[in-house]
Parts: C-alpha cells; sequence; structure tokens
C-alpha cells in the first residue's frame, strides 16, 4: 500500500417550470424526516465518471466520490465534523440495469472520542504533543486525528484492502491548517495536478492491493443550487432572465448557492476500470450501453445503547438508513409516505417506487398552478433514469473532460459534451460541475417524446469555489475562520 504524495430550443412557458419545481430540488441534503435527524449518516450526492489514475495515465478508473454530512459549519470547532464511529458507509458497484450488487466497499471509521495525543486542551488541531500549524497529517501538533479501514466485498468474500488509513483533517484556518490556505485564509482549489493539491489531501490518498486508491475527508460540498431563494416564496431572482427570453429563464446566473461556504465529509474511490464487472443496460438517450451502476448507502447497527458510564454499545447487524444513486429522485419525486421507507431498501426492489417516475406528481402540480401542458403519466422516459435508483455509467468511453477542463459543459449532452457518442455527463454517471438541477428540469420539461428541448435552470450555474482537476476532485474544504459564507 502506497501513500500518494448545437444550441438547445427554448420554449416560453418554461420559466414558470423554474420556480414550481425548484423546491422539491436539493439533490440529496434533506431528503427523508428520519435520515434529516442523523446528519453523520445523511448522504449528500453521488459522483461516477470515468477518468485516469492520479498517479498512472495509462491506467483507465471509475472515479466515484460521495459526499455525506450535509451543510457541514466550517468553524465549528472545537471538534468539527468527523465521519460516524459506529456507521458503515459503502459505496456499491452494482449491476445497471437489476441494480445489484456486485462489489462493495465499506468504510469504518475510528472512535469520535478517542485518537487524541493531548486530553488536557481544548484543541483538537494545533496543540497534541506539540503546539504549531499543522505540517504534516497526523503530526504532533495535530491532537484528534480520525483513521478508517476499507474491505472489499464480493458475494460472501470479505477482503480488507486497508486498515489505519488517515483521514484529511478539517481546514480550521490558516494559523492552524495553512496548507489549505492563501495568505488571507481562504481555501485554495482548483489544482490541475496531483502535485499541485495542498499538502494535507496527497498525504490522505492511499493506493490500495486491489490497484484502487482512496481518500476520505472534509471538502467542500460541491452542489449548487438556489435553494434559499425557491423557499423565500420564490424570490424574484429565479425568474429573472435579464428581460431577454432567447437567454431562458434561469439560464443567466444570477441566483445565489445556498451550499456556497459550506463543507461535507468526503469518501472516495477510484478502481481501474479493468478490475470492475460490467453489464449491458439501456439508455432512454443513446440506446443500448455497457457499464456499471453506482450507489451509496449508509448503514447503523440494529441495536445502539447508551451505558451509565457513557460507553456506548453496538449490537446486530447493520441497518441501511440512507441509500443514494442518482441526484433528485428520493427528494424531487417520491411522496413523502414513501420517503423513509425508500432510503431502508435497496435499488433491486425499486420498481415499487417507479409509479413515481411514471407519474411525476410535480408535472401534475405545475399543470394546475401554471396551465402547462407537460406528460404526467406515461413517463417512461423517467421511469428509464431512475429505476432502478442507481447512477448508470458507460465504462467503455474515454475518460471524460472535467469541469474546468476544454470541451466540458454543465449540461453533457445538451450542451454538446459527448464522450464516445454519449453524454459525458449525467444521466451518463456525473461529474462534479454537472448541473443536475437544470438537466432534470429540463427533462421534466422535455419528456417523454424530447421532440422540443425546453432548457430550463435556478440561475445557479457552477459551484462557488474551482474543483480540483485532480482525485479525490471534489474542492479543498472552506476555511473555518474565513470562508465564503463571510463578506469578500
Amino acid at each position: 500500500m502506497k501513500k500518494g504524495n448545437g444550441a438547445p430550443q427554448r420554449a416560453v412557458g418554461f420559466g414558470l417550470i423554474l420556480v414550481a419545481t425548484g423546491a422539491a430540488l436539493g439533490s440529496s441534503h434533506s431528503d427523508a424526516p428520519l435520515i434529516k435527524q442523523d446528519p453523520q449518516a445523511n448522504l449528500t450526492d453521488v459522483y461516477g465518471f470515468i477518468g485516469l489514475k492520479y498517479d498512472d495515465p495509462s491506467t483507465k478508473v471509475l472515479n466515484v466520490v460521495v459526499n455525506v454530512r450535509p451543510f457541514s459549519e466550517p468553524g465549528d470547532g472545537v471538534t468539527y465534523d468527523r465521519f460516524a464511529d459506529d456507521a458503515r458507509y459503502s459505496i456499491h458497484i452494482a449491476d445497471p440495469a437489476t441494480g445489484e450488487t456486485m462489489v462493495r466497499y465499506d468504510f469504518f471509521f475510528s472512535a469520535v472520542n478517542e485518537g487524541y495525543k493531548n486530553l488536557s486542551t481544548i484543541l483538537s488541531y494545533g496543540l497534541g504533543t506539540e503546539a504549531g500549524p499543522l505540517q504534516n497529517n497526523g503530526d504532533a501538533r495535530q491532537n484528534f486525528t480520525q483513521t478508517y479501514v476499507v474491505r472489499k466485498v464480493v458475494g460472501e468474500s470479505t477482503t480488507q484492502l486497508g486498515a489505519g488509513l488517515l483521514v484529511a483533517p478539517p481546514n480550521v484556518g490558516k494559523n492552524t491548517t495553512p496548507f489549505y490556505n492563501d495568505a488571507d485564509g481562504r481555501a485554495v482549489s482548483g489544482a490541475a495536478t496531483f502535485d499541485a493539491l495542498d499538502r494535507y489531501t496527497k498525504e490522505a490518498v492511499y493506493d490500495l492491493p486491489g490497484g484502487e486508491s482512496v481518500f476520505c475527508g472534509s471538502r467542500d460540498d460541491s452542489f449548487f443550487s438556489d435553494i434559499p431563494g425557491i423557499f423565500d416564496l420564490l424570490d424574484a431572482r429565479i425568474l429573472d432572465n435579464n428581460g431577454n427570453l432567447a437567454d431562458g429563464l434561469g439560464q443567466d446566473g444570477n441566483g445565489v448557492d445556498g451550499f456556497k461556504g459550506f463543507n461535507v465529509l468526503t469518501f472516495a474511490l477510484q478502481i481501474p476500470v479493468a478490475e470492475l464487472p460490467s453489464r449491458e443496460f439501456n439508455s432512454v438517450f443513446f440506446g443500448p450501453q455497457t457499464g456499471v451502476g453506482i450507489y451509496a448507502s449508509v448503514g447503523r447497527p440494529r441495536v445502539r445503547m447508551l451505558l451509565p458510564d457513557g460507553r456506548r454499545s453496538n449490537r446486530g447487524p447493520y441497518v441501511q438508513v440512507n441509500r443514494l444513486g442518482n441526484p433528485l429522485f428520493n427528494e424531487g419525486l417520491i411522496a413523502l409516505r414513501d420517503k423513509d421507507k425508500f432510503n431502508r431498501t435497496s435499488p433491486p426492489g425499486d420498481q415499487q417506487f417507479a409509479t413515481y417516475a411514471r407519474n411525476p406528481e410535480l408535472a401534475a402540480l405545475l399543470n394546475f398552478v401554471f396551465q402547462t401542458g407537460f406528460a404526467t403519466a406515461g413517463r417512461e422516459d423517467l421511469v428509464n433514469i431512475f429505476i432502478p435508483d442507481v447512477l448508470r455509467v458507460n465504462t467503455t468511453t474515454d475518460p471524460v473532460p472535467l469541469d474546468g477542463a476544454p470541451g466540458f459543459h454543465r449540461l453533457g449532452f445538451l450542451g454538446g459534451d459527448t464522450t464516445n457518442g454519449v453524454s459525458s455527463g449525467f444521466p451518463n454517471g456525473r461529474r462534479l460541475g454537472d448541473d443536475v438541477v437544470d438537466v432534470a428540469l429540463t427533462a421534466i420539461a422535455s419528456g417523454p417524446t424530447y421532440s422540443v428541448i425546453t432548457v430550463v435552470g435556478d440561475n445557479v450555474a457552477h459551484n462557488d469555489v474551482p474543483y480540483n482537476q485532480v482525485f479525490p476532485y471534489s474542492a479543498t474544504p472552506h476555511s473555518g475562520s474565513n470562508n465564503r459564507k463571510d463578506p469578500e
């Protein structure tokens, strides 16, 4: 194991679409009532796309980046957010047609109240057996260090791939974690090469015996959308189109990113494509394809007890409390009665939820409120995208362009961004920077025939900070003492 040193057509009515649907679309940050009460197990986004291994451009890989713990406040000292030590975080490589798991990677994290070098201080970072800014992950100045174990499960066989791996520290600020930040104390992101990444991130990338590479740590929340404006009685900024309907409502970038300045916890893998099982599936847009499905899940022990002396006792098998494949499905389409049930089930059983894609209530509400004429039944196009709810990736393509690189378009094939004849981004996998809100709204408005493409958006077209161009891809975590929720 090595540690790593042409233009869409626009229709008149689509501005109204944006207003009504945006309230339901927050990726998966608040998808169901029960998981909202358990933020450390609450998955927010899953990304999956074809690329090259960070230190070997001759090896094609499947990148899987999973975010959990929405709205993590960068300055939340004393302890800052940590992965739950009694949860099982999993990445599933699944049959894209049936949703059956073919390979599973499980992550288990060390105790959140252990791993200290010095219990006689209030500081988790900056004072361990030595005082001062962190020079390296786990050094004498990093008081608390969380570690993790990675296991690969294939059928009944489990292989431990790594143990004692270090979680990258949070970005406390320029005085404590200086290598994350510039001279003003703001996070630096957008690295084009692995060597250009900050020291803490590079040191938290590990190569595993099976050829995979792994990273865990705090990162910027990769999702972007004007959720605050939508919930503020539909603020006019969401409708704004600079008076030019030809530009399209929600396409001028005048919204406010409600996820700006927040962090998440990220666990990520690079898996050599040559090591992946692959299966055939059908794409509503591109026909027969070959590749994999991806989804993430989090499980909690069946029995969790708090003992009088403060210790915890966990017993029984893990029970799934959250899962996520495609963005927006549970949050934007599934009715309240089934949201928690969805999180407890697995993709092979998703036919029970197909009615929510086939007969989207969202379209019916739009028609009732705005007198539009969108198809409310027979939406097999949406069933094809969301059922089973796994993120499908064609693994036969070349590496796809990334946000910030030539050829990238946030709308994927809708913006002319294709790789080997299929979309470079969602719904062929999902890259960081794919504008999944706009793509999903466009699909709802334009299907099932797509004879006219009605482009719809929320006036937020990009993340608040640039993503890195190399594994683990997510942007550098925001600084606790000087982040982008503060005035520029």
